[in-house]
Order: structure tokens, then C-alpha cells, then sequence
């Protein structure tokens, strides 16, 4: 593949799905059944669950409304405490027993959903208060392959985009996605890397996730596109060879395009240290407006609004099996999921009131 996650606008309320309160719908079902949902086995498991339920005070008219509306949100915030604190105890439970499933690639779905996601979804809807659009576009079941734009020198828009999908999306699916060779030398990153969803981004790897029915989502860009400078932000890069389009071709899926606006402001790159960034092994070595100067103060990212839009399918089932080795084919269809892309990041920049709000 050509890179990976390491490395027509829609309008109506069936588009737009802003960022929802936390998820503990999910963790409340599998404290209630002791279950979880399995990865490796063809498709990702739908997950039904539950919404806490609102508690709304009185007013100060009549006598002890006041109280009675302190009582509802201390019974609220004490079920909540309760649903939580069940959930981690059932996640606990499961690891000493071993009642969870890693797949072949060393995806956790456990782990994912109810560890790494809890801590990602604050980040993702009171941080960037991202709003996602198009999900309708994802299929609930069977395999697909997500292409998007890569940017803000961290690859935080791959996290973003998994949290998207398993949050917002009916289906509550795991996007699997496909890393660059870098995140899986990190001796820490490397093996968290696995169990979040990530697997190399080669051919061989998004074929068999693919055909096994899941969703994979692919960064063609890849280093170039995340590590661009601050100049060139929201203008893509090359989208290499099409692999992922030969990908999508050989197992017959549809091709979604997705368009993220947003993260090109997390980390402004203003500078790359290139001597040093060789001297480490690295692709670049970021200075932005509060790195280094911050220390570790300047890893913070800039609260940026987000948007992410989830564009109509390409369909590749009606071509024959011959076509993933037609270089003309691939080269078409890759520019034109590019093409598509680009147009909709500058409709969405022409929409958006400002970089913060």
C-alpha cells in the first residue's frame, strides 16, 4: 500500500451527526452481559446498548423543587459512577479470565473499546468538537476501504476517524487501519499499535481484511501528507501508486472517499530540523509555534474545530478480476478519488466560520 495512518459536500441532519455525549451505552452492555464483541471472525460485531437517561432539575418555584432537582442529578451521577465503575470491573474480569479475542493481526477489540476509546472520546468530542457527516455512506456490514487526507504532523486524524465510526456510526464498526513501517519500529507505539486496529499497510494485509469483511481505512499520502508544512496545508499530496485502489479492485469493495478539515491546525509545522530528523531515523522533525519552545507543554495540540465527511462509494464490483493490473484503471481511479477529496476539503473550508469555532 502506499501509505497508511502512520505516515460532493452533503447537507440535512441525515448527514451531519455532531459529536454525542460519551458512550456509555457500550460499557453498560458489557457489564450487563459479561460479553464482548470478536474481531477476526469475517465482520465487526453490531453493538446495541443504551443511553444514560437525562436528568433535568426543577425549577425554584414551588416548595423543595430545589431539592428534589439536587437529589435527581446526585442519583444521576451516582448511577453513572455505578455503570462505570461495573464496566471496569467486567473489562478486569475478562482479562484475568481470558475471555476476550486478539486476531490474527493482534487487534484487541476489548482492549479497544473500553480502555483506549474512553480515553479518546473526550479528546474527540469536547476538544475538537469534531462533527462527522455522511456515515449513512459507510456500510453497516462487509468490507470497505476509507481513504482520506492525512495532515497535522501527528496522526491524530487516524485516531479520530476510528472514533468517528466507532462511536456514530450505526453499526458501531472498528476501523482496521494500515500504518507505515515507522509506527511498528517504536518499541512502546509498536505493539499498542496492533491492538488498536493497525496493520502494516501492504498489499497482502488490506486484501485479507478486506476480504474478510472489514473496514479499513488507508492514509495515501502518508508521510507527505502528515508532515507537509503549515504553507501547504489542505492542498494533498501524492497519492502514490494506487495500491489501495488495486486492493479495493481484487476483493470487489467499495471505495469510500473521506474529507477531514481541521487537523492541518493542531500542530502548525513552521519548521523541520531535516539533519536531525535523519540523524534519528525519523521522516521530518517538526518546530511549530510551541515546539520545542514549550517542552513538553508545546506537545499539546491547538484546539482546532473539526470536521469529517464521509463521501458516496465508489463502487469496484463491476469491474473484472483483471482489472487490479490495468495501471491506467488504477491510475483514473485514484485521481479520482484525490480529485473528489480536494474539492470537498475546499467546500468545506468555505463553510467552516473559523479555525477555532
Amino acid at each position: 500500500m502506499d501509505g497508511g495512518a502512520g505516515s460532493g459536500t452533503e447537507h440535512g441532519a441525515a448527514g451531519s451527526v455532531p459529536a454525542a455525549p460519551g458512550r456509555g451505552r457500550r460499557a453498560g452492555r458489557v457489564a450487563a452481559t459479561g460479553r464482548m464483541g470478536i474481531a477476526g471472525a469475517g465482520h465487526d460485531t453490531k453493538t446495541a446498548g443504551f443511553e444514560g437517561a437525562g436528568f433535568e432539575t426543577a425549577g425554584s418555584e414551588g416548595a423543595g423543587s430545589e431539592g428534589a432537582g439536587s437529589e435527581g442529578a446526585g442519583s444521576a451521577e451516582a448511577g453513572d459512577l455505578e455503570t462505570a465503575l461495573a464496566g471496569v470491573l467486567a473489562f478486569l474480569r475478562r482479562r484475568i479470565t481470558g475471555d476476550y479475542v486478539i486476531d490474527e493481526h493482534g487487534f484487541d477489540p476489548d482492549l479497544t473499546e473500553h480502555v483506549i476509546a474512553p480515553l479518546l472520546r473526550p479528546v474527540y468530542r469536547d476538544y475538537f468538537r469534531i462533527e462527522t457527516r455522511g456515515l449513512e455512506n459507510v456500510p453497516d456490514v462487509g468490507g470497505a476501504l476509507v481513504v482520506a487526507n492525512h495532515s497535522g504532523t501527528l496522526p491524530m486524524d487516524a485516531l479520530m476517524m476510528a472514533m468517528a465510526i466507532l462511536d456514530h456510526h450505526p453499526a458501531h464498526r472498528n476501523l482496521r487501519m494500515l500504518a507505515a513501517d515507522l509506527v511498528f519500529a517504536v518499541p512502546f507505539l509498536a505493539p499498542l499499535a496492533r491492538k488498536i486496529g493497525n496493520t502494516l499497510a501492504c498489499q497482502a494485509d488490506a486484501e485479507r481484511l478486506l476480504t474478510a469483511g472489514h473496514l479499513v481505512g488507508v492514509w495515501p499520502e502518508g508521510f507527505k501528507g502528515v508532515g507537509k508544512p503549515f504553507s501547504e496545508r489542505y492542498t494533498l499530496q501524492r497519492f502514490g501508486r494506487g495500491g489501495f485502489v488495486s486492493a479495493a479492485l481484487r476483493t470487489g469493495v467499495p471505495i469510500i472517499p473521506c474529507t477531514v478539515v481541521g487537523a492541518e491546525e493542531i500542530y502548525p509545522m513552521i519548521g523541520n530540523v531535516k539533519s536531525l530528523a535523519r540523524l534519528l531515523g525519523l521522516p521530518y522533525l517538526p518546530i511549530t509555534p510551541t515546539f520545542p519552545w514549550l517542552g513538553l507543554l508545546g506537545l499539546i495540540p491547538l484546539p482546532s474545530k473539526w470536521i469529517i465527511e464521509f463521501g458516496e462509494p465508489v463502487p469496484t464490483d463491476s469491474y473484472p478480476a483483471e482489472a487490479a493490473d490495468d495501471p491506467m484503471l488504477v491510475f483514473e481511479l485514484t485521481d479520482r478519488i484525490r480529485e473528489t477529496i480536494q474539492h470537498t476539503l475546499y467546500s468545506l473550508l468555505m463553510q467552516r466560520r473559523s479555525v477555532f469555532f
